[in-house]
């Protein structure tokens, strides 16, 4: 199952600043939020967020406490269990899953963290989303494909690869499976 961590302004042990100028409607209806986790074999993190009640922008990013050099993850997925290894994205890491995707960072992206299977979940929900909107009747067939290929991964019935990037080294594959490059 996804387990999303992020910061939301009912959490308890949030640092929060309320009726702050919002970036984008101009009103003091911001609210700025931080939440320090301490995340074994990555370290200290912070993970922060930004919600504004009047035009519902939301912003949420991670960072470690420690300056890291830039980093590559690789991981093989071979069996169900895998969905389970946590995976922590900041918004400057890319995630690339060969032959299904590239989920890239860019001026809107979010940092998070969460398992394998929450990474596979989010692509199945924009190709399924794309697929609906599909009316070229071959697309809409690769798209069923893909998401066959996906399944069978999650299930454990087909193997597959996920690569992380990150320039900023905020990111990180939790295993002993990971290979760090």
């Amino acid at each position: 199952m996804d387990s999303d961590i992020s910061v939301s302004p009912d959490d308890k042990g949030i640092d929060k600043l309320d009726k702050q100028p919002c970036p984008f409607c101009h009103t003091k209806n911001l609210t700025l939020m931080e939440k320090e986790v301490d995340i074994p074999y990555f370290g200290k993190t912070f993970i922060f967020g930004m919600q504004c009640t009047n035009c519902d922008y939301h912003k949420s990013d991670i960072e470690a406490a420690e300056s890291k050099g830039p980093v590559k993850y690789s991981l093989d997925i071979d069996s169900e269990d895998d969905m389970n290894i946590r995976i922590i994205r900041s918004s400057e890491g890319t995630i690339k899953i060969p032959h299904i995707t590239t989920i890239s960072p860019g001026p809107n992206a979010e940092g998070f963290i969460t398992n394998v299977e929450g990474i596979f979940s989010r692509v199945k929900s924009i190709i399924e989303a794309t697929r609906e909107n599909e009316e070229d009747k071959s697309a809409r067939k690769k798209a069923k494909n893909l998401l066959k290929k996906i399944q069978k991964i999650m299930w454990g019935q087909e193997k597959s690869k996920l690569i992380l990037e990150d320039p900023s080294g905020n990111s990180a594959i939790i295993s002993d499976k990971a290979q760090k490059k």
